[in-house]
């Protein structure tokens, strides 16, 4: 009987252990999307207001391309700011329209995803693995 005890002591403790280790992973991985999400504010607002009138569709002389991305940018700011409380809305805010703006990109220009864009995309999924990680 207490060899039973014994072994059920160590499956518990070896369970424990292991959730232990997805938790940290997850705190990780919600941190380093974070982390990353400020970086790109703090960088990236200032070239957007520094970028002249940022509103999409009131300059004349920006392209339909530069439109569609000064469409994005805010969803992706407003994203990348709401991930840090509700990772997957911040998520998908921001990787649907990086992805809308990349295959529009694609079809006009036949260029993909701008390199820069990488990295909040890269957040923007992390967020999503965070937000789905979280519920189970």
């Amino acid at each position: 009987m207490q060899r039973e005890n014994d072994s059920l002591t160590d499956v518990v403790f070896k369970l424990n252990e292991h959730i232990m280790l997805l938790m940290k992973r997850l705190l990780s991985l919600r941190w380093l999307a974070r982390i990353f999400a400020l970086a790109i504010l703090i960088l990236g607002l200032p070239f957007y207001f520094g970028y002249g009138n940022p509103l999409p569709f009131a300059n004349p002389e920006n392209s339909l391309f530069d439109n569609i991305w000064l469409s994005t940018f805010p969803l992706m700011f407003i994203g990348l700011a709401i991930g840090w409380k509700w990772e997957k809305v911040g998520g998908y805010l921001i990787v649907i329209p990086i992805s809308i703006a990349s295959i529009i990109g694609f079809i006009m220009l036949k260029e993909g995803l701008p390199g820069p864009m990488f990295i909040p995309m890269i957040v923007g999924i992390l967020y999503l693995v965070a937000g789905y990680k979280k519920e189970k």
